[in-house]
């Protein structure tokens, strides 16, 4: 019996604290600094300083160099909202999902893609796949690319937009401002880091936010 509980005891201890609360909001971002975080810069000389920064609650990025802010702790089955804008003229950047261990430009991922006006579509990254894009003869696949279902649900430039993310067990689920713009069924990959892309363009990111799903 003893040796029952402690193998529960043990079990129970190695889950990660957010799975010990599913339902409860977990805040990614403070609004303050990159606790919880690793930036990612390709060239172990270059300054994370100068890509990202933190003013006002939002979290400013360059877009230069190429790289990614991730999470320290990997997350499965969860929901994801992470607002965003561009502050000039539009540009690149994703949310990198699954991210896998090995950081480099780019990751093992799937992207939830920022580009201004794609918003909602799919990138398979570094040998990752899903049913979606694997029907090569589909109009919506292009090489890495699987495209949303629909017309562009962004607001204009400089707006705020928000993304909703729902990744359960090997599907993952998008929204971009309310409208569902794609699904991934069958991932080859199911869990790993969540990322925000510096690629080639000022952003900015605020309100970032995951809930565990029971």
């Amino acid at each position: 019996m003893m040796r029952f509980i402690l193998v529960i005891l043990s079990l129970a201890l190695s889950l990660p604290v957010w799975a010990a609360e599913a339902g409860q909001s977990v805040t990614l971002f403070n609004g303050k600094d990159f606790t919880g975080w690793k930036l990612f810069l390709p060239d172990a000389k270059a300054d994370p300083a100068k890509t990202w920064s933190v003013k006002d609650g939002v979290v400013l990025c360059t877009g230069n160099p190429a790289g990614y802010m991730r999470t320290e702790t990997p997350y499965e089955n969860y929901r994801l909202r992470v607002e965003w804008r561009w502050p000039k003229d539009g540009g690149n950047s994703g949310v990198l999902l699954h991210i896998q261990e090995g950081d480099a430009v780019w990751p093992k991922s799937i992207e939830a893609q920022l580009h201004s006006g794609d918003a909602g579509d799919f990138w398979v990254i570094g040998g990752t796949e899903f049913k979606e894009h694997a029907e090569q003869g589909s109009k919506r696949v292009e090489g890495r690319r699987t495209l949303k279902l629909g017309a562009s649900s962004e607001k204009p430039l400089g707006e705020w937009n928000q993304y909703e993310i729902t990744c359960k067990g090997n599907s993952i689920t998008v929204k971009v401002n309310g409208v569902a713009q794609n699904l991934a069924s069958d991932c080859t990959v199911t869990k790993g880091f969540i990322g925000l892309q510096s690629e080639g363009a000022p952003v900015e990111f605020r309100n970032i936010i995951l809930e565990p799903l029971k």
